[in-house]
């Protein structure tokens, strides 16, 4: 494997891995108030057009960064959805 082969691989993990501690705080505080919803909405429409991309230039390390990502962030969109509802539903004391 050359050099920019070990890059794209790499650059894949750590892209793929981004969102993972976000995720972890917004469980462990079941709160998205310091999230912006906007954010998270464009990177993935961002990374639906990247991973057509991708494919179109046949890009294993992109292709797979793209499928994480989405994967990713499909999951932290329902976080959001689930703690927001449960924020707006509670009643105030």
């Amino acid at each position: 494997m050359d050099f920019s082969a070990i890059l794209g691989w790499v650059a894949t993990f750590l892209f793929s891995i981004m969102i993972i501690p976000q995720m972890i705080k917004t469980i462990k505080l079941k709160d998205t108030s310091g999230v912006s919803l906007l954010l998270f909405i464009i990177y993935f429409v961002a990374n639906i057009i990247a991973l057509v991309y991708a494919f179109l230039i046949y890009q294993p390390p992109l292709i797979m960064k793209y499928i994480i990502a989405l994967i990713t962030t499909i999951i932290y969109l329902g976080l959001y959805w689930v703690y927001y509802k449960r924020k707006t539903i509670q009643p105030s004391i």
